[in-house]
């Protein structure tokens, strides 16, 4: 295969030369390499590509009709050369990323900034979902990696364990309620909740926590964005069930404050993953060894 692409590409430096010695110049090889090669492609096609003369040389029709899918491929060739060669060096290509939109803003950011700053020329790409979503995305090879809060798959998708979260319920520091007070699961169920929707891992979470003990969650308000749980409770329209970490702001900032509840939630682990079963990409190798640090 080699052997004919070097061929064809001696072929097309003959056609716009025009001259066999130019040529044979221009590609530092001998006339006498590049007119055998010239031979042995007549020879194989059957047909003469080239008119010779004493002036030089000029393509036949047969030449012609060669020489128009010759370029375009090679030129193709050369474009795939190149764009391996920017991604390989990290001045081009591009890095697809899943993750929601509270991982992306409370978490990514940062990374994203610095990696953006010393590879400016890789076009970052960021699909956002809940867990369940952006690993359909990593299992049909529409992401280069995904930061989710699961992983049924540990032999297919290597995993990076990032922080560990824990649940916290909270609500406005007027909020009507005794925040010395111990609340059982069974008390909160009888409180205005404010919860993600039920497509969001974390509701999912919650939802089997309860249902364990023999309790139904019915909330006062359901939210598709993360970010509208802590400004709900902030203005007293519920007790809001938040991630601890990704919250840690309006509770330092004293915006809501925590209740005590006397049961214990499991942590949960938000993770970086990607597949096994390929290489990374050299933008995905990179990006992962700053999340690692």
């Amino acid at each position: 295969m080699q052997a004919k692409l070097d061929q064809y590409r001696i072929f097309k430096a003959v056609a716009e030369a025009g001259n066999i010695t130019a040529a044979a110049k221009e590609m530092y090889i001998s006339q006498s390499a590049v007119s055998q090669t010239l031979n042995a492609l007549e020879h194989a096609l059957g047909v003469r590509l080239f008119s010779r003369s004493k002036k030089g040389v000029t393509l036949t029709k047969d030449g012609a009709t060669l020489y128009e899918y010759v370029s375009g491929a090679l030129a193709m060739i050369e474009s795939g050369e190149s764009r391996i060669n920017e991604n390989k060096n990290l001045t081009g290509g591009e890095l697809v990323i899943g993750a929601s939109n509270t991982l992306t803003d409370n978490f990514l950011l940062p990374y994203l900034e610095t990696y953006h700053r010393k590879y400016p020329g890789v076009r970052i790409h960021i699909l956002n979902g809940t867990s369940k979503r952006v690993m359909n995305y990593l299992e049909t090879g529409i992401v280069d990696m995904v930061f989710a809060t699961t992983n049924e798959k540990p032999e297919e998708f290597e995993s990076f364990l990032c922080f560990k979260t824990h649940t916290a319920f909270v609500a406005a520091p007027d909020y009507p309620i005794d925040f010395d007070a111990t609340y059982s699961l069974k008390d909160l169920t009888a409180m205005p909740l404010i919860l993600l929707e039920k497509e969001a891992g974390s509701r999912r979470f919650l939802e089997d926590v309860f249902l364990k003990e023999g309790l139904r969650l019915e909330p006062e308000i359901e939210l598709a964005s993360y970010e509208l749980l802590i400004s709900l409770a902030k203005i007293g329209l519920g007790i809001a069930v938040v991630t601890e970490e990704l919250s840690a702001e309006a509770l330092e900032s004293g915006a809501v404050r925590k209740l005590k509840v006397d049961a214990e939630f499991p942590t949960r682990a938000v993770s970086m993953l990607y597949s096994k079963q390929t290489t990374p990409s050299v933008a995905c190798a990179k990006f992962a060894e700053l999340i690692r640090g």
